[in-house]
């Protein structure tokens, strides 16, 4: 099971058939060739060996439905609910189609664990390109879990190092998403990013 596959499966909802295979799971982590990615998933998985699955399911919910910081959608933190996100939305869901993959489970195509499954099946070269599109996402979602001491902040590490570092141009356009938020916010929401992501008070762009 490649490493693509197995972030996968630990970022989607922990219902009780994939709560089953956990102990599978944590075996195919086992055998994976040493690396950062491999241990974080690793340190994820230890942390987790005692939940049981409703302690699981609340923990996931708790972390991703409701906390508009660490979204799993990851158009939303560049379009918001604009209706340019749903170009955006065409454009993978046409991907999916010419790779003759059919979206059954009812999520939209952004989806993290969807894009992390059809990594898993592209050259690694090619995976990289695939998740590289929404680098900023990724990174945005992985600082605000490490500010939350969230367990899935090793499972973004992980995607992180495999992605390898971010450009220039990319902390920029992170920097400037932990400032303002998606697209068209409410005005009065709290902040979209951890403190550690927000411009200095008193500093202007």
């Amino acid at each position: 099971m490649s490493v693509y596959k197995l972030l996968s499966l630990l970022l989607s909802y922990p219902d009780a058939e994939l709560f089953a295979l956990r102990g599978e799971i944590a075996a195919a982590a086992a055998r994976l060739p040493v690396s950062g990615p491999a241990a974080e998933i690793q340190t994820f998985l230890a942390a987790a060996a005692d939940d049981v699955l409703e302690t699981a399911q609340a923990d996931y919910v708790g972390t991703f439905d409701f906390n508009r910081r660490a979204s799993l959608h990851l158009t939303y933190p560049y379009q918001g609910d604009r209706r340019q996100r749903g170009v955006a939305l065409l454009k993978l869901r046409r991907l999916y189609q010419r790779l003759g993959l059919e979206l059954v489970s009812g999520e939209l195509p952004d989806y993290l664990p969807l894009l992390l499954e059809l990594a898993a099946m592209l050259a690694p070269s090619e995976a990289v390109e695939l998740l590289g599109e929404f680098r900023v996402a990724i990174e945005l979602a992985r600082a605000a879990l490490e500010h939350q001491g969230s367990p899935y902040r090793h499972l973004f590490s992980a995607l992180s190092q495999l992605l390898g570092p971010p450009s220039e141009d990319e902390l920029a356009d992170l920097m400037r998403l932990a400032a303002q938020g998606p697209p068209e916010e409410e005005v009065g929401l709290e902040p979209f990013a951890p403190p550690e992501l927000m411009p200095a008070a008193g500093v202007s762009a």
